[in-house]
């Protein structure tokens, strides 16, 4: 633990702004005195106290609860005190200076000699008082996590999810990998110790097999922590095409809002408009994007710069296609153009979508020679952004093209960097694997490429992790929690 995990720490716990309750937390070791101080009274451990809260002359602040959590039996592990007001900012920050104040006066107890009440209390950082929670081994790294994503929930189903991991539902699940991966360590590890008996011990314990269902497991809980990746993240997908196709159009009929101004003027979209909708609880963010075409007004080429920005970071692109300009030379030249430089700037990974739009309005066949003619184009589907027809069809397709399935019962929630860790155990273990079909002569690679799996899956949980990736998690964190 770093020095300033000893010190106490103070902070607002609850959201800025006016609210009828505020709270006020301070947690440290052995802050009874400091709890004296404030309430003028020893308080009963975990039950509400209704009292004055008063400054340094006795005048009260307000009058609220206080409640004393004595470590180990709290949120952080330490002691903690909570001060319940009246929620306007004014009131509360009033009640955190007190603390502060309060902590630097002198203890008038036999025992202090006149030091301070609680010295070294200072203002808490962003997410400290989880990651206090985390250090005292009160949650483990994921389970921190999912604190952060419940509060940061977009939809019903991710904060679910994340009330699920929060409960511990992903860690008992890489408790579970851990377990069966140390238990085939130890027999590997055995095994290197009695080198005259190495394939035939191996073979006896079943380690070919052990290995083999351990793999199947990983894959197993990297496809649910990649749903629980894709729910918490969501896809980003812009709109591309070119002016007057109907994007700022479809944008609208998606969010189910008139958030782009849509008129017949091409250039009308001049720079990006953003919306984040959910489909089955799966959060995309849709971009409509300024019409991509040659352009000699300097504000509208800025949008269109911008628009190929937006596209080159995308992780899906609908490239939409006005039906009824289909049969025109100049338009189908600068689709073909439009075509070719998405194919350039994007990786290969990236979906694009071809949507054909304006079905309402398209003349008889038209839209069956433009779809048999991207024959070989797997994904193009057709509708009308002005009445809905297709919209179903369009949803599904951007669904399926983000990896989505239908969210399985009890799934949860998960991050990036957890679908990175298990991807490195699984890469581990397929190298294991081939150590392990090579017999004797690599039981040391294999002992290591087992251990490196190990290490990267203790990464998850925090059994193994660094000062620089709790840095990272923690400041994401709101202040005072």
């Amino acid at each position: 633990m770093l020095p300033r995990h000893n010190d106490p720490i103070a902070a607002i716990a609850t959201a800025p702004g006016r609210g009828a309750v505020g709270i006020v937390r301070v947690s440290g070791k052995g802050i009874a005195p400091l709890v004296r101080a404030l309430c003028g009274k020893d308080l009963k451990p975990r039950e509400a106290t209704y009292l004055p809260f008063r400054d340094a002359r006795g005048t009260p602040i307000d009058h609220g609860l206080a409640l004393y959590f004595p470590g180990p039996h709290s949120y952080t592990g330490e002691d903690v005190l909570e001060l319940q007001a009246h929620g306007g900012p004014v009131v509360l920050q009033l009640l955190l200076a007190r603390c502060l104040e309060a902590a630097q006066a002198p203890d008038e107890s036999p025992e202090a000699a006149g030091h301070a009440i609680l010295p070294g209390l200072r203002l808490a950082q962003p997410g400290e008082f989880t990651e206090r929670a985390f250090l005292n081994d009160k949650i483990d790294l994921a389970q921190a996590e999912a604190i952060a994503d419940l509060i940061d929930a977009s939809t019903e189903a991710a904060a679910r999810s994340a009330s699920r991991s929060l409960s511990g539902a992903f860690s008992q699940e890489i408790g579970v990998l851990r377990e069966a991966l140390v238990h085939l360590r130890m027999l590997v590890e055995a095994t290197l110790d009695f080198p005259e008996e190495e394939i035939d011990f191996l073979q006896k314990a079943d380690a070919f097999g052990q290995l083999e269902r351990l793999r199947a497991q990983v894959s197993a809980v990297l496809a649910r922590a990649h749903q629980g990746a894709l729910l918490r993240e969501g896809i980003k997908v812009v709109i591309a095409g070119q002016p007057n196709a109907g994007k700022s159009s479809l944008l609208n009929a998606l969010a189910g809002a008139e958030l782009a101004i849509v008129t017949p003027i091409a250039g009308t979209t001049r720079d990006k408009v953003q919306q984040t909708i959910q489909i089955e609880g799966v959060p995309l963010h849709v971009i409509d994007t300024a019409g991509l075409r040659d352009s000699d007004d300097e504000v509208e080429r800025i949008g269109i710069a911008r628009a190929w920005d937006e596209i080159a970071g995308a992780d899906a692109v609908l490239f939409l296609h006005d039906l009824t300009r289909m049969d025109q030379a100049d338009y189908l030249a600068a689709d073909a153009e439009i075509a070719r430089t998405l194919k350039r700037k994007l990786p290969p990974q990236v979906p694009v979508i071809t949507v054909w739009n304006k079905t309402d309005m398209a003349a008889d066949g038209l839209l069956r020679r433009c779809m048999s003619a991207q024959e070989g184009d797997a994904r193009q589907l057709a509708l009308s952004a002005r009445t809905g027809e297709g919209l179903d069809a369009l949803r599904r397709s951007l669904l399926e093209v983000a990896g989505w399935q239908s969210a399985p019962e009890g799934l949860y929630l998960a991050r990036a960097r957890h679908v990175e860790a298990l991807q490195a155990v699984a890469a581990h273990l397929e190298m294991a694997d081939e150590q392990l079909a090579a017999h004797a002569a690599h039981l040391d690679l294999l002992a290591e490429e087992l251990r490196l799996a190990q290490v990267a899956l203790n990464s998850i949980t925090g059994e193994f992790s660094s000062d620089d990736l709790l840095g990272v998690i923690f400041s994401s964190f709101c202040i005072g929690k």
